[in-house]
């Protein structure tokens, strides 16, 4: 009778499904820890945060984040409408031109921005020779180091999310809503307003909710323009206060307020919905522009890709040139192998964990592997200092526990294994970035035909040889994309990386950040363009891609 009890739960114990729910288990953990933390703080800090820093912090990130929001709305979407309606001279070089600021990490534009126009910058020592004033009484001149120079680096660098998004949305709907609508007397901007917008609005919407929480993400930017957020708040408290229960409750915060701001955006494409009901869809013919028309929609979609891209990366490129014995400083290397070892070990983590999720969900009847699929995906939007706190704190108390416990059976003190080495970044980056590789194997079995496998199990091969020799080669494509993706946005995450990394331990992104902090781009340069050569290896993937 025991004997075959223990068959029988060997049976209903599918290890596909088991592994899909640990991975799951893993991913979500972080996110637990925060709210536990938050919750149970070994010293509540609640009431002094609510009557002194938390307001102000979530005034400036509310701000922040529907700012940018705005403007990355208009200039995202208005710039997809020219180029979806519209062909003017090089309209063909721009379509693409105005991803390319996504390869421009924020805190760059910040660094790039700053020593342009700061008082001993380019700009202003020219309007002093200029003009013959002397100083800075003479002359009125923006503040460099504000709210509002954040909000433009951080929408010249977010908007390409909207743009992409808006573009595809107004290219797949139909020419015979546009024809009716010009049969009517309608202009382009009435077209714009009545016909085109309203049916992009779900995807509008999608692209402003990414640009939000990669805003609420940002560290780098708004620490160096000194606008207290929320992230610095998280990094204020702990680091500075030595409060890690503070820090968790402030981290709590963000996370409701990215959760908000997901929910709400699901609720606006679910309440948005169109259907094209016709069953020859023709596609909205491109109207050519000529004379100042034309001039007009050039300037238009070259002023974001210049101020996006041309401005941060001439002046980065600029000091790279000037300094180019800092490309062979050994901290520079150190920093490049640092990076690709952690960026790279995290991006076959993560893939792989992706590919083996979705395939247990898919060989599982049960419900519960299927329920957390798409609950794995809240990683992405969790900010990285969140997920620094949720990943730091438990695996510093499971680090020391362990190392008590060998030492009191052994005599021999370990170490901290997992947060004295790399350990914790490369699983904040595999838990932030999970949803890239998740998302894409699940949309290449998607495609694969269900036939394919079931001629393989009756052929006798197993789960594994079946992923193997049928799913891998068909889904190759997919998973070498995710793979450089997810490497891309470990290369340039910056907030986790400051949190999480080991004494001594620089990455391209922290070195960048430490060496601009004082002041020094020549030295922060050479490693702010391999940050940019490699966000330019995605976007031209990511171009491919949407072709």
């Amino acid at each position: 009778m025991r004997t075959r009890s223990v068959r029988a739960w060997r049976a209903g114990v599918d290890p596909w499904s088991v592994g899909a729910v640990i991975i799951a288990a893993i991913v979500l953990a972080p996110i637990a820890a925060v709210l536990w933390i938050a919750l149970f703080p070994v010293d509540n800090i609640w009431p002094h945060l609510i009557s002194t820093t938390l307001p102000r912090y979530l005034k400036n990130t509310l701000v922040l984040m529907g700012a940018v929001g705005a403007t990355t709305a208009a200039v995202g979407t208005g710039a997809a409408w020219i180029i979806a309606r519209y062909r003017f001279p090089l309209s063909r070089w721009l379509e693409w031109l105005l991803l390319l600021p996504l390869a421009i990490p924020a805190y760059v534009g910040a660094y790039a921005l700053v020593d342009l126009l700061e008082y001993a910058g380019p700009v202003q020592t020219g309007m002093r020779a200029t003009f013959g004033w002397q100083t800075a009484r003479d002359y009125w001149f923006p503040e460099i180091r504000s709210m509002g120079a954040a909000i433009v680096v951080l929408s010249a660098s977010l908007y390409p999310y909207v743009y992409l998004l808006s573009r595809a949305a107004f290219r797949e709907q139909s020419g015979s809503s546009e024809e009716v609508a010009m049969s009517l007397g309608a202009g382009a901007l009435e077209r714009f307003r009545r016909v085109g917008l309203p049916l992009a609005r779900p995807a509008i919407a999608a692209g402003v909710a990414i640009v939000m929480m990669e805003t609420v993400n940002d560290f780098g930017t708004v620490d160096f323009f000194a606008v207290q957020t929320l992230t610095t708040g998280i990094f204020s408290v702990w680091l500075e206060s030595n409060n890690a229960g503070g820090a968790a409750q402030i981290a709590s915060v963000v996370l409701a307020l990215v959760i908000l701001l997901v929910m709400l955006e699901r609720l606006s494409r679910r309440k948005v919905k169109f259907f094209n009901l016709s069953t020859r869809h023709r596609p909205v013919e491109r109207k050519d522009l000529t004379g100042w028309a034309a001039a007009v929609a050039f300037v238009l979609c070259l002023f974001p890709f210049a101020i996006g891209f041309v401005l941060p990366a001439g002046v980065i490129l600029k000091h790279a040139i000037a300094n180019a014995d800092q490309w062979s400083n050994p901290a520079l290397l150190g920093a490049l192998i640092n990076t690709l070892t952690v960026g790279g070990t995290a991006a076959i983590v993560t893939v792989l964990g992706g590919v083996f999720l979705v395939y247990g969900v898919r060989l599982s009847g049960r419900s519960l592997p299927r329920a957390l699929l798409p609950v794995t995906t809240i990683g992405y939007a969790a900010p990285g200092a969140v997920l620094g706190v949720g990943i730091l704190i438990p695996l510093a108390t499971i680090d020391n526990w362990l190392a008590d416990m060998v030492e009191n059976l052994f005599g021999y003190d370990i170490g901290l294994i997992m947060t004295g080495s790399a350990f914790a970044l490369v699983l904040a980056y595999s838990v932030r970035f999970f949803a890239i590789a998740q998302g894409a194997a699940d949309a290449a079995m998607g495609r694969v035909s269900p036939s394919l496998p079931m001629a393989a199990r009756s052929l006798g091969r197993s789960q594994g040889q079946t992923l193997y020799e049928v799913y891998y080669p068909l889904i190759r494509g997919s998973v070498g994309s995710a793979l450089l993706l997810v490497f891309v946005d470990c290369v340039k995450e910056l907030p986790a990386t400051l949190l999480l990394r080991p004494f001594n331990y620089d990455t391209l992104a922290t070195r960048v950040h430490n060496e601009a902090s004082l002041e020094n781009l020549g030295n922060a340069a050479p490693a702010a363009v391999l940050i940019i050569a490699v966000g330019l290896v995605a976007v031209g993937l990511l171009a491919r891609a949407n072709r």
